[in-house]
Parts: C-alpha cells; sequence; structure tokens
C-alpha cells in the first residue's frame, strides 16, 4: 500500500472538508478523512497518472484552494504519512528510519501517554514498540499496540471511507448576519464551489437549485416571519459552469428583499441530469467567445421577470394564427405538439401575428405601407369548423397570398373568402404575417 497525505492552512477561505474529500475521489475510489489530514490510497491507481510523482503533480495543480499551496506527504502506511505530514508542518526533516524513528507526538493513539512513556525514556515510534507487547497493551489499552501493528503494516488499517451524496446539499453558518443580497452571495460563493466539485466528481449537469437562507428573527415590526426564505435557480440546459450559475443567483436574490437579517445559508440540488461533456472543434469560427443563447435567456428572464422573455411554440393547428403561441421562455410544463410538416409550410412566415391585422384599400388593392403586389397565391384554407364560439365563432375560410410591399418587403396577407352560409357582403384583406 501506499498514501498521500493532504493538508490545507486553516485560514484559507475553501471549500468544506467534505468536498476536498469529493475533490479528492478522482485520483483514487479510497480517500479518508484522519485527524487534520486528507488520506488517499493510491497504490492500486498511481499507474493511471504517471506514477507517483506524476500523481504529486496532477493534485498540486488541481488545488482547488490555489493560490494557496497544499501541503502533500507519502508514506508506506496511513500512519507513517500522517506522521511525516506533521513533522513538514512544523519545518522537520523525516528520520532516515522509518518508521522507528518517528517522534512519539507524531502518533495520534499514543497523545494521552505521552507524559508517561517520557518517564519510561520512549521518544520515538520503534522505542515504544521495544516494550514487552503484553505490559503494553494492559498498561496503555489495545489502541496504541493496534497503532504501532498498522504503521509496520502487521495489523489492518481501518478508515471511514468517503462516498458521494446522491443529492447535493450544504449548510454554512454565515460570519456575520446577512441584512442584504451581497452579503449572501457573497458566502453562497463558497458553496457553488462545493457545488462545482460535486457536479464534476458525479458527472452531472445542474438544471435547478435551491438556496435558502435562516432568518435571525421570528417576528418583525408586529408580523411573524418564516423560518427560511428561498429563491430558485432553473437553467434551460444541463450547466456546470459556475460563473454562469453564479449570475443567474445574483440576479434572482437582486429582486429579493430580506425579510429579516440571516444566518445561515443552505444550498441544495432540486435536478439534475447526466453530464454529457462539451463538444469543441478545432476551427477557430466555430469557437466563438461570449454568452450561449439559452444563458442570455436564462439571465434576462430572471432580471426581467420569467412572463418577459417568451419564445414561439408551434400548435397543431391548421389556422394560421393558432399555429404558434407565446410561451415563458423557461417554461418546464407540458411541451406543445408541433403541427405535421406539409408542403405548404415551405411558404409561411417565420413570424406570425399574433391577431390578423385588417388592412386599407387602394381600389380593390389591399395596402400595407404602400399598395401590395401579390406574388404566390392563392392558397385555401378552409379549417376550425369545430370551432365554437370561444374559438372564433365560424370556420376559417380564407385565400392566402405572398405579396410584396414597397416598405415592409415579403408580407403573408389573405382575403376573406364569402360563402354561402357566412357572408357578410364585403370583402376584407388582412395581413397574417411577415418575412424574414
Amino acid at each position: 500500500m501506499h498514501w498521500i497525505a493532504l493538508h490545507w492552512p486553516p485560514e484559507v477561505q475553501q471549500p468544506s472538508d467534505e468536498a476536498l474529500g469529493w475533490w479528492a475521489l478522482q485520483f483514487t475510489p479510497r480517500v479518508a478523512w484522519v485527524d487534520e489530514a486528507l488520506l488517499l490510497e493510491v497504490s492500486t491507481c498511481e499507474r493511471l497518472w504517471g506514477g507517483r510523482l506524476g500523481l504529486m503533480r496532477q493534485i498540486a495543480s488541481l488545488n482547488p484552494a490555489a493560490p494557496q499551496r497544499v501541503r502533500q506527504v507519502q508514506g508506506a502506511t496511513s500512519l507513517v504519512a500522517l506522521a511525516r505530514l506533521r513533522m513538514f508542518a512544523r519545518g522537520q526533516q523525516p528520520p532516515v528510519d522509518l518508521p522507528a524513528g518517528l517522534p512519539l507526538d507524531t502518533l495520534s493513539a499514543a497523545h494521552e501517554h505521552l507524559g508517561v512513556l517520557a518517564h519510561l525514556g520512549c521518544r520515538t515510534w520503534g522505542e515504544v514498540a521495544a516494550l514487552p507487547r503484553g505490559g503494553l497493551t494492559r498498561r496503555f489499552g489495545k489502541e496504541l499496540r493496534a497503532a504501532l501493528d498498522a504503521a509496520w503494516g502487521l495489523g489492518p488499517e481501518s478508515h471511514r471511507w468517503l462516498t458521494l451524496p446522491d443529492v447535493f446539499e450544504q449548510k454554512l453558518e454565515l460570519p456575520a448576519l446577512a441584512e442584504g443580497a451581497s452579503e449572501l452571495m457573497w458566502s453562497a460563493n463558497r458553496l457553488l464551489a462545493a457545488l462545482s466539485i460535486w457536479l464534476r466528481a458525479r458527472q452531472r449537469g445542474a438544471v435547478s437549485l435551491e438556496l435558502q437562507w435562516t432568518l435571525d428573527l421570528k417576528r418583525f415590526n408586529g408580523v411573524d416571519l418564516p423560518p427560511h426564505q428561498q429563491i430558485v435557480v432553473r437553467t434551460a440546459e444541463p450547466t456546470q459552469d459556475m460563473a454562469h450559475l453564479r449570475r443567474l443567483m445574483a440576479e434572482k436574490l437582486a429582486l429579493t428583499t430580506l425579510a429579516a437579517p440571516a444566518s445561515w445559508l443552505r444550498l441544495r440540488t432540486l435536478d439534475t441530469t447526466p453530464w454529457a461533456g462539451a463538444s469543441t472543434s478545432f476551427l477557430p469560427e466555430d469557437n466563438r467567445k461570449g454568452d450561449k443563447l439559452h444563458e442570455l435567456v436564462e439571465r434576462l428572464s430572471a432580471r426581467l421577470g420569467p412572463q418577459q422573455v417568451l419564445r414561439a411554440v408551434a400548435q397543431a393547428d391548421h389556422r394560421p394564427e393558432r399555429r404558434q403561441s407565446w410561451q415563458p421562455a423557461l417554461r418546464t410544463a407540458g411541451k406543445a405538439v408541433a403541427p405535421s410538416p406539409s408542403p405548404a409550410d415551405a411558404i409561411y412566415p417565420a413570424w406570425l401575428l399574433p391577431e390578423p391585422l385588417r388592412l386599407e384599400m387602394d381600389g380593390e388593392r389591399p395596402c400595407y405601407r404602400g399598395p401590395l403586389r401579390k406574388l404566390i397565391g392563392p392558397q385555401r384554407v378552409e379549417a376550425g369548423w369545430w370551432g365554437g364560439v370561444g374559438e372564433g365563432g365560424r370556420p376559417a375560410v380564407r385565400d392566402y397570398y405572398v405579396a410584396e410591399s414597397p416598405e415592409a418587403g415579403l408580407v403573408w396577407i389573405f382575403r376573406e373568402r364569402p360563402t354561402a352560409c357566412f357572408s357578410e357582403g364585403e370583402v376584407h384583406w388582412y395581413l397574417q404575417g411577415l418575412y424574414a
């Protein structure tokens, strides 16, 4: 077996100990916290990283607490690696004879017996291991003897291995009461850093998150307050981009008023999906800088409100004005059923008016920003005979044309076609859509 012991300075603003353990799982599945150090058993996987030296370099380069360095040492057993780490922290060189020459105060199991062992003249691991086995066990207990056996590789090492939870959820006590969105966001950055580690370790992409904060007051200005407040951040596509999630969360918090100062913060995932990774191209024109379209839509929806950012959704209806509806771009409810394409769909414009616009007439010619010249048509439509008053009250009996306007370009217009059942005497022309 071969062990690596890691330690970060306590003053460094870094993710929680749990998140650091998740980060280490990318190197080996055998990771455990022992006292102040994170221990990795790497004997079965070090070749995948180019040997021990290559693995140590990878750990240093991927350090999540950068630019602060992580202390890292190696050892044949976990206790030897931990002892060498403690000596390195004190600026001491390890002894040549390992593990016998290690100072006794670097062995956790011996801490409560250091005074007695010093009176017996024992100051190193080897001097304690040389004491009679039976007497050592009776006087100091089984734990010390078992630790020495494990250090020499004569006994098994038992550790509680870290595993990744199925759902990310972490709480953080705020360093001071937060009274505004900026203070909450400052602390939420630490939780987002832990989330980033979890998403990469689980190979998941975030779809929706909940940020919840605990209110420090139960009553304010005579009004009972809820114990918590929260916001939900949703994305149109799975993401591991913490910068994008941070912007969305900041936009949401900026529109939220805190009912009272907050003392705790909690972040959890509501929905995640498997992460397929990103496909890149060798062509420079394919690797454009800037936000993706869906990220822009999400940010505008968070800033302006979901009802202010809409998208066109196809509907299964033969009437042109009902083939398209406008819905919130971030809507996650049931999807509309798109109509089956037909050869006539090729002439439909991309932009349909919500309601047909009645056109003025110049004699017998319809006008829209000038007299219109018909180019294609007529295309006859008879639909909506199944609808009641709420669906229009009568069938749509029309002749459609593609026409050209002197100022607006190509437009899509129709003429009401009189029938024996639905005839009003006068024929009207309407604008139905515009071409790009």
